[in-house]
């Protein structure tokens, strides 16, 4: 049985509207602004969800700098996390070359610096070296103490942010006891949008001097040290893990074995045998166009995806999706893997995913399903990030 509809019979519309409202838990909404900017969303209606989502951006971004000048800080820290997460919920549906979505991007960034600003340096950016460049991070402490404790690290997939992780599970995990080193690699975030830099699939060149760069901070344990990846970080993390020794625990949510495998089980059957044939591209970027021009939520995916690897064609997309893939290479993880599934997952294949790479692992792992009856049944628990993040951080902080 299908959950139910909470405020849009568009799908996609629905699912960001859940995703946005289930951060309220952590500060990124609070429900009566949520329902007022639905409110004027028409089903359907791209521009009008951009138009609806920006507007209250900017309406709470306002109050924060009203409370920031009245001298309010915490109400300020509070209101400027709010517009951040709003401003992120209304960019989702752009076209990567909109320039409203770099904007908003940046405006989104601007606040959550202000967030930051007002921590005390408990939350810092920070830059990452990364072959000849920078990538970027977000440095979280529980405390100024100094003490050293578990650090996580924690990065998204295809089209998450900094900002969307601190919400997602950092302000939470700082809760429990951790530190948390959440950080943006090639394809994400500004290293995308500003950088240039996409996608690549020998992900342990990313992750490795992020872990340099946590094992040099004094309040990181160097014995107790974890990875977490969300959605297509769920191949991008554990590819990481079969690399770098250094990793305690390792969460996957979901576990992905093939990036192709899940992208393509969105298609006819006959795409993939066009796409392995290797000699009808024109046929392939002629059906997943058709695709496209009758389904939004396939229409941003592979649009998302077109921007984030940088190719020309879907043809093209799907020759570099080949090399995502953990075969060969899931043996070598020797870290506990924690994989997390939803029940009603049917983004790209995951649920079936994150089975396929459950039972591909051979070394110490621990499989975690959430359910309808939870409501957390979800692409990486849409709407329930605190029944999510509560027993995933039991599981890290038994092992940490």
């Amino acid at each position: 049985m299908a959950s139910p509809r909470l405020i849009f019979e568009n799908p996609a519309f629905e699912f960001q509207a859940r995703y946005r409202l289930g951060l309220a838990a952590t500060g990124g909404a609070d429900l009566g602004e949520l329902f007022a900017a639905a409110q004027k969303v028409a089903d359907d209606d791209e521009d009008s969800w951009f138009d609806a989502w920006s507007a209250m951006a900017l309406r709470v971004e306002g109050l924060a700098r009203e409370y920031l000048r009245d001298g309010h800080e915490a109400s300020a820290q509070e209101a400027f996390l709010r517009a951040t997460n709003y401003y992120r919920a209304s960019e989702v549906f752009l076209p990567a070359g909109d320039a409203r979505r770099a904007e908003i991007w940046q405006r989104g960034t601007d606040t959550f610096a202000e967030v930051a600003k007002l921590s005390d340096g408990l939350v810092a950016p920070v830059e990452i070296p990364f072959e000849g460049t920078t990538v970027p991070a977000t440095w979280c402490r529980v405390d100024d103490s100094g003490a050293r404790r578990p650090v996580l690290l924690v990065q998204s997939g295809m089209d998450g942010t900094l900002e969307d992780l601190y919400l997602k599970i950092v302000a939470t995990a700082l809760k429990r006891g951790h530190n948390c080193l959440a950080f943006e690699g090639p394809g994400q975030g500004r290293v995308i949008r500003v950088q240039r830099i996409p996608f690549r699939p020998d992900w342990e060149s990313v992750v490795t001097p992020v872990v340099d760069f946590a094992l040099r901070l004094p309040e990181v344990d160097p014995e107790r040290v974890a990875l977490v990846g969300y959605s297509m970080g769920g191949y991008l993390a554990p590819r990481a893990a079969a690399y770098e020794s250094r990793l305690r625990a390792c969460v996957a949510n979901a576990g992905v074995l093939s990036v192709f495998d899940g992208v393509v089980s969105m298609f006819p059957q006959e795409l993939r045998h066009l796409v392995e044939e290797g000699s009808a591209i024109g046929r392939v970027d002629e059906l997943v166009t058709e695709h496209m021009e009758t389904n939004a939520k396939i229409r941003h995916f592979i649009g998302q995806m077109l921007w984030t690897f940088q190719v020309d064609s879907p043809s093209h997309l799907f020759r570099e999706l080949k090399k995502y893939s953990m075969e060969g290479i899931i043996n070598r993880i020797e870290c506990e893997m924690l994989v997390v599934n939803s029940s009603g997952d049917k983004v790209a294949g995951s649920c079936e995913q994150a089975k396929l790479f459950f039972e591909a692992l051979a070394g110490p792992k621990t499989y975690l399903e959430f359910t309808e009856a939870e409501g957390a049944e979800r692409h990486c628990q849409v709407g329930a990030p605190m029944i999510a993040n509560e027993r995933i951080l039991n599981w890290l902080d038994d092992r940490l």
